[in-house]
């Protein structure tokens, strides 16, 4: 295409901290451009967020109605091709809804939705549509991340035995939800953020990079959450036993009330003849072990690195990419796929998160609650 991708943004008002993430993501690679917004759900705060963008004042909006209204009147040459949604959950599903039947593409924050009955109508929505749909679960953006989903695929490692996946955070050691915090306030209010709390902010990640990287699904999972804040209803804490659809084993444990955790998301891939470990924490460095050679870590851009891992290593090795790089090679991945589309051409194997991923986030929030409230419960994904 002979232009950059023009994006409409709904929520990530002034003071959001995802919605900066998304438009500095969005812009690394230079294929998408913010053309437009409705930032808030307060008219006057959406307008004055615009406008602090340096958005034209006609393009800044007061509600998500409007905007996708009015964008749609549009010339093709001017109006936006897809929008982002970077509101807390209950306003996932109302604003793609309507995005997807007014003939734009959508990329939103996880999870999916407020329910799980949301996810499945909009899985159908998408599919009915044709448009395109891709979810921010970032952290399948890393290369050694992809370089970890190809040594898995190509049977490096044998067939997988045991999986171990975590993702620990302690900034709701305390109650700051109580103190105005405007990040902790929704999380923890079931009719903003669902029925799951870190459950589904947190434990929905660990769910999809252990899916994402050994190519298996969770067939059953037993969970015991824990509700440790003072005054809170969805849980803070939790710990799983999953079995895999290869007879594999898995363990996962996510929380928000490990005092001293920062931002813990760690994986480990235990196989018949090498594993591999991965840290957020430390996201430029692959460990592997190897039955009959030396350990080996894998670096970005590094030797040996397979295409997979290349193909979204932005820069020399030895300098470091992360958190932000990630999450452009999501929306890269997805500008690449739309300018296709746009161009009449078709790709094949699109490598981002889908509203199928989305759906799959949703049946394990809800399997896990099921089974916490069984005791523990072993209990089918589906």
């Amino acid at each position: 295409m002979a232009r950059k991708l023009r994006m409409g943004m709904i929520g990530g008002g002034t003071g959001s901290f995802i919605g900066d993430v998304h438009r500095k993501a969005s812009s690394i690679d230079g294929m998408i451009e913010l053309v437009c917004g409705a930032f808030s759900s307060s008219a006057e705060k959406s307008i004055a967020s615009g406008k602090a963008l340096y958005l034209p004042e006609d393009r800044c909006y007061g509600t998500f109605e409007e905007m996708i209204s009015k964008e749609k009147e549009l010339p093709e040459g001017v109006r936006m091709d897809f929008v982002s949604i970077v509101t807390p959950n209950h306003m996932h599903f109302p604003p793609a809804k309507m995005a997807l039947e007014n003939g734009f593409h959508v990329v939103s924050d996880k999870p999916m939705t407020l329910t799980l009955e949301e996810a499945i109508a909009l899985e159908e929505i998408v599919e009915k549509s044709g448009k395109l749909f891709a979810l921010t679960h970032n952290y399948t953006g890393h290369p050694l991340v992809k370089q970890a989903k190809a040594m898995v695929a190509k049977g490096d490692l044998g067939a997988i035995r045991k999986i171990q996946v975590q993702y620990l955070q302690g900034w709701l050691s305390t109650s700051v939800e109580k103190t105005g915090q405007k990040q902790a306030s929704w999380r923890v209010d079931p009719k903003r953020s669902g029925i799951g709390g870190a459950l589904g902010d947190i434990g929905t990640h660990a769910e999809n990079l252990l899916e994402y990287i050994t190519g298996l699904k969770i067939e059953e999972l037993a969970a015991d959450l824990g509700v440790f804040g003072e005054g809170r209803t969805l849980d803070d804490d939790g710990n799983l036993l999953l079995r895999m659809e290869n007879g594999a084993k898995g363990t996962m444990s996510f929380s928000q009330i490990a005092l001293g955790e920062e931002n813990s998301l760690a994986i480990k891939v235990y196989g018949e003849k090498g594993s591999l470990e991965w840290q957020q924490e430390n996201p430029n460095q692959l460990k592997t072990h190897w039955l009959d050679k030396p350990v080996k870590i894998f670096t970005p851009n590094g030797n040996d690195l397979y295409d997979e891992a290349l193909n979204v290593s932005r820069i020399p090795a030895g300098h470091p990419e992360g958190y932000l790089e990630a999450f452009a090679t999501i929306y890269k991945n997805f500008a690449t796929h739309l300018m296709a589309v746009l161009n009449g051409e078709t790709i094949e194997k699109p490598d981002y998160p889908t509203a199928k991923d989305g759906v799959r986030g949703m049946k394990f929030i809800y399997a896990a609650v099921a089974s916490d409230k069984n005791n523990a419960a072993w209990t089918k994904f589906d």
